[in-house]
């Protein structure tokens, strides 16, 4: 196994053959792969979640969570289109206890997309890039996100 580890190393990146190529490459893969004592791949056993990997998660998260919120303003909207009756069910079915909690959390989505979003273009313009100011600034934007949603539900 070594002395084949050793030619596929010393092999040059021109091949005649892509398929026999990527072959070549594959076998090398699996003799380091079989060498090597060690995990694949990073897992997320091994590491401790950082505020900034979850407020990155968070942001992609409430992204989605956006996305699929915007389907129900549509069908909102949809609904004052196509009268009085098709009004009456929209608005019972967000008025109702489950339909408050899944705006409640739209609305909290949406404030903290947007005040992380605000959070990104300090960082693009090279501000707030150390340590300390960025986990500052995450607990900021955490904090902004709850207010904003608490304010908007109070006066609304």
């Amino acid at each position: 196994m070594g002395s084949e580890l050793k030619s596929l190393r010393t092999r040059t990146a021109y091949v005649d053959n892509p398929v026999k190529h990527l072959l070549n490459l594959y076998r090398f893969n699996i003799c380091i792969m079989k060498t090597n004592n060690r995990p694949l791949s990073p897992h997320l056993q091994v590491y401790k979640p950082q505020l900034t990997s979850v407020l990155s998660i968070l942001h992609r998260a409430t992204g989605v969570v956006l996305a699929l919120g915007s389907l129900l303003v549509a069908y909102w909207l949809g609904a004052i289109a196509a009268g009085p009756e098709a009004y009456a069910t929209a608005n019972a079915l967000l008025g109702s206890w489950f339909g408050k909690l899944v705006l409640l959390g739209w609305t909290w989505a949406l404030f903290y997309h947007l005040c992380n979003g605000i959070r990104h273009l300090f960082w693009d313009s090279g501000v707030g890039l150390d340590i300390k100011t960025t986990y500052l600034s995450g607990k900021i934007v955490l904090a902004a996100s709850v207010v904003l949603t608490v304010l908007l539900w109070l006066v609304a």
